[in-house]
């Protein structure tokens, strides 16, 4: 779609992928870096961490960077990491799908309209399709992140 005054932006959302719902989410302004997803797990993720959950992050740069696994399994977590390319073990892309469904559906054409149209959609991910999310690829469906 065309965006007012052709001028774009970059918004990265983040989240984590649990069977009782989406947490862990996050906004920010701009393209992930490793110094951002750094601070991204560090304030975001490792809060909703609890002892014996494992995380599982794809081969994104920026998820290799020092310090992600000293954080994660300093909150009693394991980190796994999937082999390079592999979108069939990869259950937060089946949310991230519906997540652009709505936001299309949405058409927010300002920033600001666009970041409270994701906070809502948030809110819109049942723990039943959570569940089916990580069935489909292949996971328990236990609550885990």
């Amino acid at each position: 779609m065309a965006v007012p005054f052709g001028h774009w932006t970059t918004i990265t959302v983040t989240a984590a992928l649990r069977a009782s719902g989406l947490t862990a989410t996050a906004l920010l302004d701009g393209p992930m870096t490793g110094a951002r997803f750094r601070a991204d797990v560090e304030e975001t993720l490792v809060p909703a961490l609890r002892r014996g959950y494992t995380v599982v992050l794809d081969t994104l740069p920026a998820h290799k960077v020092s310090g992600i696994r000293e954080r994660i399994e300093a909150a009693g977590a394991r980190l796994l990491y999937q082999p390079a390319y592999s979108p069939d073990f990869t259950p937060i892309e089946l949310a991230f799908a519906k997540l652009k469904a709505v936001l299309r559906a949405e058409a927010a054409r300002t920033v600001t309209d666009l970041w409270d149209a994701i906070k809502r959609a948030f809110r819109r991910f049942t723990p039943g399709e959570c569940r089916n999310y990580l069935a489909a690829a292949g996971y328990d469906a236990y609550d885990s992140i």
